[in-house]
């Protein structure tokens, strides 16, 4: 057989393409003189002829990409693909800041910074959508005078 004819046959034995088989450099007359795959399996068995390992892609840029992203980097209009409603849901955004602003009202419920009744107020308006955030709720609470002490 020729190389050729035996690269063929090897690379049908080990399962893999012809350009990942690779021939012992100095057993090049023996590769040759095979004649069956019988011969071919027994040159594989005594490693005069070896399936290369996969090239596989490198991940270094990922994870130096990786890195810039837990950074804050990376996050611009030219990587976003969709709506903001699609990357945070309009829900999802909602219960981040109301859990937040009913925290705050407790807060300042338990530390008898308001009373009783306007924390209930607060709390209805804050159900309403009428606080953008905490520290709007904050500022409402001051203007209107209902901090105590």
């Amino acid at each position: 057989m020729t190389t050729r004819l035996v690269r063929r046959v090897a690379a049908d034995i080990l399962g893999v393409g012809e350009r990942s088989v690779w021939f012992h450099p100095e057993k090049s007359g023996e590769i040759s003189a095979a004649i069956t795959r019988n011969d071919v399996r027994r040159l594989i068995s005594e490693g005069k002829i070896v399936a290369r390992p996969p090239n596989t892609i490198s991940k270094g840029r990922l994870r130096a990409k990786r890195v810039q992203i837990s950074r804050g980097r990376r996050r611009g209009h030219g990587t976003r693909k969709g709506a903001l409603g699609a990357r945070t849901p309009k829900k999802a955004r909602w219960i981040r800041s109301i859990r937040a602003i009913r925290a705050k009202l407790t807060e300042m419920r338990d530390q008898r910074k308001i009373e009783r009744a306007d924390y209930r107020t607060l709390y209805v308006m804050a159900k309403a959508g009428y606080f953008r955030s905490v520290s709007h709720l904050e500022t409402y609470v001051t203007e209107k005078q209902m901090l105590r002490g």
